[in-house]
């Protein structure tokens, strides 16, 4: 099984991709509970369709651009879980980015570690006290 994600707005999509059938098509309103909730949303998704961190199989995800801490957050998950699982991780971007990870997944491509792309330079505030 495929995981397919999107983390670069407050509106997070998940697909589960299993031999041309997607079994999953969600989206999640994360918001500020991304962090918090990713891996809770993420399993239960997987289960309701009989499915477990083990069957996952390859990993796409938006790199950006997008979001600094939903772009973050997003790529220290599914690094984490391509690392933990053994499974390969490809990120993309542009409008057909879904498409575009398959196809990457099918040629046996690995990126090994997916960095975020924010389209611009990280805009860093200074500390307010």
């Amino acid at each position: 099984m495929i995981l397919l994600l999107d983390t670069s707005t407050p509106d997070c999509s998940l697909k589960l991709v299993e031999n041309d059938t997607v079994l999953v098509d969600d989206t999640w309103h994360a918001d500020r509970e991304l962090a918090e909730k990713i891996f809770t949303y993420l399993h239960k998704k997987m289960s309701s369709v009989g499915k477990d961190w083990s069957d996952i199989s390859g990993i796409g995800m938006f790199q950006g651009p997008g979001s600094f801490t939903g772009l973050r957050i997003g790529a220290t998950v599914v690094n984490t879980l391509a690392h933990t699982q053994h499974i390969p991780v490809v990120g993309v971007s542009g409008d057909d980015w879904r498409r575009h990870a398959l196809d990457r997944l099918e040629n046996n491509e690995d990126d090994k570690i997916i960095l975020p792309d924010y389209g611009r330079p990280a805009r860093i505030t200074s500390p307010r006290k």
